[in-house]
């Protein structure tokens, strides 16, 4: 298996997770499981490496090997890649080792061309489908292949449902959604200089090198960076037959954590669109509805995504972030992973997992990372303050921030090295926007749900992020958004309740947050665990009782220069320091022997000594 570049996803399993990524060997293990996904194959990251080494070029018998193994796909699903009548689709999507959500690129419906997409209408029975997927693999190829702006597309995608009167992008009939493809195939002619490839097999070796190159582009650098990810472990390329949640009203994407990835509560959190595909929902494109619904409107999917997120929790023992795509009612599972989670949830699902049997005292604080010892720490809107609420939207991400209004991801990093501090606003966030989200003390979207990248990124930075707020009506032109008659322009100041999805006009009172019993029982497991004693820095009374207060044992470093410059010391010292001579010192050293601290009695008869 280490010489091979290529590995079907029956032959994978979670244990391959540094060589087929965590996307390859999470869709490898549920493979083997009898879990209902897509069949594929994953291109490993030494191949990434390979490609890397050569100066980005894709190593020698690649292609074949690729051919080879889309051959195999092509006799599992009873289709073939580039047929007329029949056409098999594959999606392209990137893989690390450990998670980095949007943060590299994916192509979906990658086999589309002006003769398959007749094909695909007439096997399914449904023009508007088949035209729908072509307009958005043209849209994303431009976006990841060529490296055209997505405002390019979303631009003409507005104009053509402005004249239609659509109100969404699935209300466009085929005929519609024609005369968008050529407009797109004309974007990238005049923009990049190049035609969309009408051969299929040049499609799928372009994106998979786009793929590739995605893992050094700037958001993931960044992502990187800041997550402490090494540069050397590449991405793996997973290439997954489609399955189509945008085929009619019996369809549907969504995205589910099997528990309430800001708060740790056991029940099932998350949202679908019907008649949508997945970037859809991860993208914010649309605002989906809460995974509750999907109980009413599909029932044996909803009951059997139940019995599939169980199954998942319990094997790998983690809350799951699992992507799924219903066709005609059937269910596909695209990717599980363990969900990024806030601070209090992080230790609640510890203290849960422990309490279930899934996971010992020891495995819960391993999983509590360091950075959620801070996040504990969120401030809330004090509950005493005034408050001027002018929207309300998804609580995405908890605690509360305040900041002045930017619009852009450029201009909340700039104005943060300047030291102000910040809330990005937008329509909604994409992976380019990194930087803005990390510099900003909370984030705000008019569009998105609670699993949209901005909603994702910001809970795992912990910070608030408030999504889907449609009150708003952002206009980043004019940098500023408008509910109703009242205009906020960049700069005024906003207040962000994550917790509860408020939108506040002017800075409000914040306060600390208090730690629960629940937050300090992993505190507990690991003073059962440890070896080494927890000491405090201390040089007043005060500080060791503080300390004392918070579970130190004992005091590590005492500066006795620090107690002597309390308001009724300091003047003695000071004293001592003009005297003239060691009689003079001596006698003004007299009242430090009268204190009640036995240091500072011992501190000024060394002293004295010393004179």
């Amino acid at each position: 298996m280490e010489n091979k570049r290529i590995v079907p996803f029956e032959e994978g399993n979670a244990e391959m997770k540094v060589l087929l990524g965590g996307k390859g060997a999470n869709l490898a293990e549920m493979t083997r499981a009898g879990l209902p996904v897509p069949p594929g194959f994953t291109i490993t990251t030494d191949t990434c490496r390979e490609y890397y080494a050569a100066g980005k070029r894709l190593p020698e018998g690649l292609e074949g090997e690729i051919a080879t193994a889309l051959r195999q796909l092509e006799r599992k699903k009873g289709q073939k890649f580039g047929d007329h009548w029949n056409p098999l689709l594959v999606s392209v999507r990137s893989g690390s080792v450990l998670s980095m959500p949007g943060m590299m690129d994916t192509i979906l419906n990658l086999g589309l061309n002006d003769a398959t997409v007749e094909g695909l209408a007439r096997s399914t029975g449904n023009p508007r489908f088949a035209y729908d997927c072509y307009r958005r693999l043209i849209q994303m190829f431009g976006n990841v292949v060529f490296e055209l702006e997505s405002y390019l597309f979303e631009t003409k995608l507005h104009e053509v449902k402005q004249a239609c009167h659509a109100e969404h992008d699935k209300d466009l009939n085929a005929e519609a959604l024609q005369r968008l493809i050529k407009e797109y195939k004309e974007i990238l002619q005049h923009k990049a200089g190049r035609p969309f490839p009408q051969d299929v097999h040049d499609q799928l070796i372009l994106a998979v090198e786009a793929v590739f190159r995605s893992w050094n582009n700037q958001r993931a650098i960044v992502y990187r960076k800041l997550y402490s990810i090494p540069d050397e472990q590449g991405t793996a390329v997973n290439i997954q037959s489609m399955v189509f949640g945008n085929l009619g009203e019996d369809c549907g994407t969504g995205v589910l954590f099997t528990r309430n990835p800001s708060t740790g509560e056991k029940e099932l959190y998350g949202e679908f669109l019907t008649n949508a595909q997945g970037e859809d929902v991860v993208a914010g494109i649309r605002t989906p509805l809460p995974i509750s619904m999907l109980a009413d409107e599909m029932p044996v999917a909803y009951q059997t995504l139940a019995r599939v997120a169980a199954q998942l929790e319990w094997h790998y023992k983690d809350m799951q972030d699992i992507e799924f795509t219903i066709e005609k009612g059937r269910l596909y599972l695209l990717q599980t992973r363990s969900g990024k989670r806030t601070a209090q949830a992080a230790v609640k699902l510890a203290v849960q997992f422990v309490g279930e049997g899934l996971i010992t005292p020891k495995e819960a604080v391993q999983r509590i990372e360091v950075t959620h010892l801070d996040q504990l720490l969120h401030t809330a809107i004090d509950t005493d303050a005034e408050l001027d609420v002018i929207a309300e939207g998804l609580p995405a991400s908890p605690g509360a921030a305040s900041g002045l209004a930017v619009f852009d991801a450029d201009t909340a990093d700039e104005w943060s090295r300047a030291g102000k501090k910040v809330v990005l606003v937008s329509t909604e966030t994409s992976p380019e926007d990194i930087h803005g989200v990390i510099a900003a003390e909370g984030v705000l979207t008019s569009r998105g749900g609670m699993t949209s990248h901005a909603a994702v990124v910001a809970r795992g930075m912990g910070k608030p992020c408030i999504c889907g707020c449609e009150a708003i009506q952002v206009n980043r032109g004019d940098k500023c958004f408008r509910i109703g008659d009242l205009l906020i322009k960049e700069g005024e100041q906003l207040t962000l309740d994550g917790t509860s999805g408020r939108v506040i006009r002017g800075e409000v009172r914040l306060k600390e947050p208090e730690l629960t019993p629940e937050s300090l029982q992993p505190l507990s497991w690991a003073d059962e665990i440890r070896r080494l004693k927890v000491l405090t820095n201390a040089d007043t009374p005060e500080d060791a009782a503080k300390a004392r207060s918070f579970g130190a044992q004992g005091i590590g470093l005492c500066r006795t220069e620090h107690m002597f410059m309390s308001s009724e010391r300091l003047p003695v010292v000071q004293a001592m320091i003009l005297a003239d001579g060691t009689e003079e010192r001596a006698e003004a050293l007299k009242p430090l022997c009268l204190c009640s601290s036995p240091i500072l009695r011992a501190s000024s008869r060394r002293w004295t000594d010393c004179l």
